[in-house]
């Protein structure tokens, strides 16, 4: 039996934020090429990365793949009148939905006395929160309207840390963005579902939502989002997200390989219009550049070198974290920002620098992340800091 259910690629974003895995140009460029013939609905790069990425998009588009290169877009017009120059036809738009993520990134939250050094832990009044989730909101649809609207783009919405939001707050995201988006795709982002409550949580929030297209985007810090995933088909979710392998931040996503096997061997199902044989060519490219997702609760699957995400962990160390008693390990590459730094020299060996200097070291680190095609150690940076390298 064939279903038609839809393949989100994420190999050549989420996959390549794996701590310590660097992609070269020549070899995104051979992937994206090889993702392409299994058949996979989309294919998600993030362009505002760095020139490369954006490079990568561009040439990608222009060589035939602009039917399925989507680009991974912040809020905001800029970043979305940049990836539609780039050629693209559909972006996913992202943006957190938790109260915990809510509260630690709202501007307003973030430049008030009142709640510096504050998590959603303690004790925050509920007023609070439903001003941080009406804010996120009015922001989220604000860009919906401008993507579809006046940019003419296609666009799907990524609810981060999906899976840890207020029920009903989802609900009204759903709800608000269903006139926008094509798929609502649930996030979950530190991998905390089982596959009970995934079947529950995915069968309840369709019935609250009139059955309003859902995909999955589930991470392995568990162990379940094989599992996890396959309970969301079942409930009903229409389109899913992971990268081949099962690559990715932490302990990764869910393995799409798996994922379209699993519904073969175990349901009799065939997802319309992927090409089964084509898939083992990506898994044998991937396999032979030695990359492979960190065990789930291992001490590897601690590393992370994404700035969004440290950015978080300096200020909340609940927010990117489902291991909380290892030691959050911090790479730095391509996929860095200046929070890496701040993290490294703040949190971690208490020898705070200039804000100003954050920003220089991740500029130095990003350029030398691609011209060497690799991703630096805390020691390594540190070696170079001695160095003066951020002085220069």
């Amino acid at each position: 039996m064939q279903i038609p259910l839809k393949i989100s690629d994420e190999t050549l974003r989420d996959g390549e934020q794996q701590a310590g895995v660097f992609f070269s140009y020549a070899t995104k460029k051979n992937l994206a090429h090889l993702i392409a013939k299994t058949g996979v609905d989309s294919m998600a790069i993030m362009p505002s990365i760095c020139d490369l990425e954006a490079s990568l998009v561009k040439v990608l588009v222009s060589e035939g793949l602009d039917s399925i290169i989507t680009s991974s877009t912040m809020m905001c017009q800029r970043y979305i009148d940049q990836a539609k120059a780039y050629g693209v036809k559909r972006i996913i738009l992202f943006h957190a939905v938790s109260d915990r993520l809510l509260f630690l990134r709202d501007p307003q939250i973030r430049q008030s006395l009142d709640f510096q050094g504050k998590t959603i832990d303690d004790n925050i009044p509920q007023s609070i929160i439903d001003t941080t989730r009406q804010n996120a909101l009015a922001k989220i649809l604000d860009s919906l309207h401008y993507a579809t609207h006046t940019a003419g783009l296609t666009v799907d919405f990524a609810a981060e840390d999906a899976s840890r939001a207020n029920f009903d707050f989802l609900v009204q995201c759903i709800r608000s963005f269903r006139p926008y988006v094509q798929h609502f795709m649930l996030c979950d982002t530190l991998g905390i579902l089982s596959p009970e409550k995934t079947y529950i949580w995915l069968n309840d929030l369709r019935q609250c939502t009139d059955e309003a297209p859902l995909g999955v985007h589930f991470h392995n810090d568990l162990g379940m989002a094989l599992e996890n995933t396959l309970q969301a088909i079942t409930a009903g979710a229409s389109m899913v997200s992971g990268t081949f392998l099962g690559i990715g931040e932490r302990a990764g996503n869910v393995a799409i390989e798996q994922v379209l096997d699993g519904l073969r061997v175990r349901f009799g199902m065939e997802v319309e219009g992927i090409d089964y044989d084509a898939i083992a060519q990506v898994t044998k490219y991937i396999e032979q550049l030695g990359v492979r997702p960190a065990p789930p609760y291992s001490k590897a699957a601690q590393r992370s070198s994404s700035g969004i995400h440290i950015n978080s962990l300096v200020y909340d160390r609940k927010s990117y974290s489902s291991l909380p008693y290892e030691e959050l390990e911090v790479l730095f590459g391509k996929f860095s920002g200046a929070s890496n730094f701040q993290y490294l020299f703040e949190k971690q060996l208490q020898r705070p620098q200039p804000k100003q200097r954050y920003e220089k070291m991740r500029s130095v680190i990003k350029s030398l992340a691609i011209e060497q095609e690799c991703c630096f150690t805390a020691q390594e940076v540190l070696e170079l800091f001695e160095q003066g390298v951020f002085d220069e």
